[in-house]
């Protein structure tokens, strides 16, 4: 229950939060890879693989996204708060990203844009339709290979522990690294074992 015991009724917005700082590699032959920030991103189908992005058409990246019809979505850390701040606030068209914030550019397996070797997991997407919503255009995207950084790799049991890598959120103008562990999903309908008494 709220705390006053009303709430706020404000203008419609985007207050989907959190979400996921990622930032996305794209480039297009002839011209130097560019990174981007990117917080409008999600999953949106499971066969075949698909997630989505959302860019402005001022966004240098806008065009060689366009132009490609390729990107890598690259999952941040922590770590990578001041580069992922820093490529949402300067243009590829006056700077080299990948040199600036001294990240590295690793081939990718199956599209020209490089992925991110310090990310723990890359994305290699291509693009399967565009749509003009407004500010934005949704580039909708089928997910053609995944890489993950084998360090979060559980060696006995082959869990991914992606948290271990202190995943980078943003919340309404703010970064924020994923927090305290509360349960696997389903674990508010899985039965619990019951201990034999002594």
């Amino acid at each position: 229950m709220p705390r006053s015991g009303r709430k706020l009724l404000w203008k419609p917005g985007t207050m989907l939060y959190p979400v996921p700082a990622v930032l996305v590699s794209c480039g297009k032959p002839g011209a130097r890879p560019n990174l981007i920030t990117v917080a409008w991103t999600g999953v949106c189908c499971t066969e075949p693989p698909m997630c989505t992005i959302a860019l402005r058409p001022q966004r240098h990246s806008f065009d060689l996204i366009r132009a490609s019809g390729e990107f890598v979505i690259n999952l941040t850390t922590a770590a990578m708060a001041r580069a992922v701040d820093w490529c949402g606030v300067k243009s590829g068209r006056d700077v080299d990203k990948f040199r600036e914030m001294k990240l590295t550019p690793q081939a990718a397996k199956l599209v020209a844009a490089p992925l991110i070797a310090e990310s723990p997991v890359n994305l290699e997407c291509r693009v399967r339709e565009v749509r003009e919503l407004g500010s934005h255009q949704l580039f909708i995207a089928e997910i053609l290979a995944v890489h993950a950084d084998p360090t979060y790799f559980e060696p006995k049991t082959g869990y991914f522990d992606l948290a271990a890598a202190r995943p980078l959120c943003y919340c309404h103008g703010h970064y924020y690294e994923m927090g305290r562990y509360i349960g696997k999903f389903g674990f508010s309908v899985e039965k619990k074992r019951s201990s034999k008494r002594r």
